[in-house]
């Protein structure tokens, strides 16, 4: 059985990607801050092969036993040690620091954290169980590491910086791990949240004209990419950035 790891793997996107990898028959752990939303992740997929742990993938430690837990579970499963995907998804959401001369260090250690660091500790604990394997890594940066909205310093940052990690890691993982990062633009995460915290979405007709596409995103749109950036059809690609984001970067928006 095809193991993974899914870090933010309890809401949104990472959710998305747990229940896409789940469907495709993978064994895999969500790592998640959230412990509630963790909980009902797994309540919503027993008895299917799924280990929901809570773990801030910015803390050393914390990573180091979520590994742990990791190794143990897979043996309870009677599964052979090892990692065919890690998913490096986890960090706060919302993009918005401030002003960057009112943004203290503290708060741009929070998002660098818990995007670049928590995808740097990650990596570096996987390495061990995927090279055996040939596994893959996604790093899921934004559109944000392209473009901007006012006051995103630090989460631009922290993205710019998993795309430049994805193809350093790509030169110095291959041939044995492919490395590759994922773009998303704007994608509805309202329905796939925790039941406190769900909504619908109610996009209106602008919203969806300036995607090229007609529509905003859903998390499985990217969950897809994920899947094919995991399978032998994508074996040929590594060290890529790639941008799903129903082509709203490209497309030119003046105001009137």
């Amino acid at each position: 059985m095809r193991t993974a790891i899914v870090t933010g793997g309890a809401q949104g996107i990472g959710r998305a990607v747990v229940e896409r990898l789940l469907g495709d028959g993978w064994a895999v752990a969500a790592f998640d801050l959230d412990a509630r939303a963790g909980k009902e992740l797994a309540a919503a997929h027993a008895p299917r092969p799924l280990l929901a742990r809570t773990v801030d993938v910015g803390d050393e430690k914390a990573v180091a036993d979520g590994f742990d837990a990791f190794g143990a579970w897979l043996k309870e499963l009677g599964e052979d040690p090892g990692l065919d995907l890690l998913v490096s998804n986890a960090g706060i959401a919302d993009p918005v620091s401030g002003p960057v001369e009112a943004l203290s260090l503290a708060g741009w250690h929070k998002w660098i954290d818990s995007h670049l660091t928590g995808g740097f500790l990650m990596v570096r604990a996987a390495v061990p169980l995927l090279r055996p394997r040939k596994g893959s890594i996604v790093l899921m940066a934004s559109t944000r590491a392209l473009q901007s909205e006012p006051h995103c310093e630090a989460y631009a940052a922290a993205k710019g910086g998993l795309v430049a990690l994805a193809h350093a890691l790509a030169v110095s993982l291959g041939p044995e791990i492919r490395v590759n990062a994922i773009l998303p633009g704007w994608i509805e995460t309202g329905p796939w949240r925790k039941a406190s915290q769900r909504a619908e979405p109610d996009h209106r007709p602008i919203d969806r004209e300036q995607h090229p596409v007609g529509r905003v995103g859903v998390p499985g749109d990217i969950a897809a990419t994920v899947a094919f950036l995991a399978g032998e059809g994508a074996g040929f690609i590594t060290g890529q950035q790639i941008v799903v984001d129903g082509g709203m970067t490209r497309k030119m928006i003046y105001a009137e």
